[in-house]
């Protein structure tokens, strides 16, 4: 079995070690970018198998808006938004998203997410 990639896109540095960190004890292979390059580019680039994507990414940068080029690029890949803001669920650019995470220090959610979405 071939290991799978998972892209983290996060403009917050520990948030994307500790996913790696996580991610990597669970068998996976983990690329990250802190948004600020194009996200088609890193795609092409890492060719994951799943995305896990912030909703906000800095001052100028909108995880929903690099979703939307994504989708624009590729319908199949699974996305993953992972954002420390519950209201975001409710935007109807989210629901171009696979599924929707509400960041926590207990990453249990988001490994079954990411579990059922390679899966």
């Amino acid at each position: 079995m071939t290991q799978k990639t998972i892209l983290v896109v996060d403009d917050e540095k520990h948030i994307r070690m500790l996913y790696r960190e996580e991610l990597e004890a669970s068998g996976y292979q983990v690329a990250t970018s802190d948004g600020t390059e194009d996200i088609l580019a890193v795609i092409k680039r890492e060719t994951p198998d799943l995305v896990i994507l912030d909703i906000k990414l800095g001052i100028a940068r909108s995880g929903l808006d690099l979703l939307q080029e994504i989708r624009q690029e590729d319908t199949k890949i699974p996305v993953i938004l992972s954002t420390a803001y519950d209201s975001f669920k409710h935007d109807m650019k989210s629901i171009a998203a696979d599924y929707y995470v509400v960041k926590s220090v207990d990453l249990s959610q988001l490994k079954a997410k990411v579990t059922e979405a390679l899966g």
